[in-house]
């Protein structure tokens, strides 16, 4: 190929910093984990991994924000594509993976746990490539925009917000329940099924500047604002919010279609 035939790859600036910040929670909440592990006494490791899980939920934000600016600006490209599944292998499958393992499963017998966390970090790698190899593919009239699988940041914001509670309510490592530990192992290869899985899930791209709304949702979103803030009730909404998203996907189909398109739609 000579020099006048090769094109440099479309880079656009905010939505690919978006991903870089992205990438960058990622790579601080891996950090922060190995240096959670470097403490031996749980009650002092802890600290290190809700501060790990902190960066997964500002991946979350991240994640949220490069497609819709990509999106809104008519800058979506597949050098944003790849770049995204790069840094959502390390937010949203090697860090919960590592997080987990450590700071909940490592009880387990026989290294049971690391074997579950890459289970998870497998299944979640895979949803990224299929992810990619449809968005790729010519796209026809009535096409849905759904998700086929759970989406990895949502599979990932799960995982953290429950570890997140369970480490909070336990801050000891004794005094974590060894069921609460099989729960949790069970949770994460439920997760792994649901991400190669193809159980339809919103993926609310029609929800832009332009939706409208109703007195009733913006209502709504004060009030989930109001509860991740709160001091007695922000342990526990992340999970109430991430574990309803992964219901819906499940009970979906029992819904009306006329429910379905109202929640989908955001109304």
């Amino acid at each position: 190929m000579s020099e006048e035939d090769y094109q440099e790859p479309k880079i656009y600036l905010l939505p690919n910093a978006m991903t870089a910040g992205n990438l960058c929670c990622g790579f601080l909440a891996v950090l922060t984990i190995f240096n959670g592990m470097q403490v031996e006494a749980f009650d002092k490791a802890y600290p290190f991994y809700q501060n790990a899980i902190l960066f997964i939920f500002g991946s979350c934000i991240f994640d949220l924000l490069d497609g819709r600016l990509a999106r809104l600006g008519g800058q979506e490209s597949p050098f944003g594509q790849e770049f995204d599944s790069i840094a959502d292998v390390v937010s949203f499958g090697m860090a919960p993976a590592l997080l987990v393992s450590k700071a909940v499963l490592f009880s387990l017998p026989e290294k049971i746990g690391w074997i579950i966390a890459f289970v998870y970090l497998l299944c979640g790698a895979i949803r990224l490539a299929r992810f990619n190899c449809l968005a790729n593919m010519p796209k026809k009239p009535g096409d849905s925009m759904d998700f086929r699988g759970i989406p990895i940041p949502m599979a990932a914001g799960f995982i953290a917000s429950l570890t997140f509670l369970l480490i909070h309510l336990y801050n000891q490592e004794t005094d974590m329940p060894v069921a609460w530990r099989w729960i949790l192992a069970a949770a994460m290869l439920g997760l792994s099924g649901l991400m190669i899985s193809n159980v339809r899930y919103p993926s609310f791209k029609k929800v832009d500047w332009s939706t409208k709304g109703s007195v009733w949702s913006i209502l709504g979103f004060v009030c989930i604002i109001w509860l991740l803030v709160h001091e007695l009730t922000r342990w526990y909404t992340p999970t109430v919010i991430f574990t309803l998203y992964l219901l819906y996907g499940v009970l979906r189909p029992l819904l009306s279609k006329n429910w379905q398109r109202r929640i989908d739609s955001a109304e």
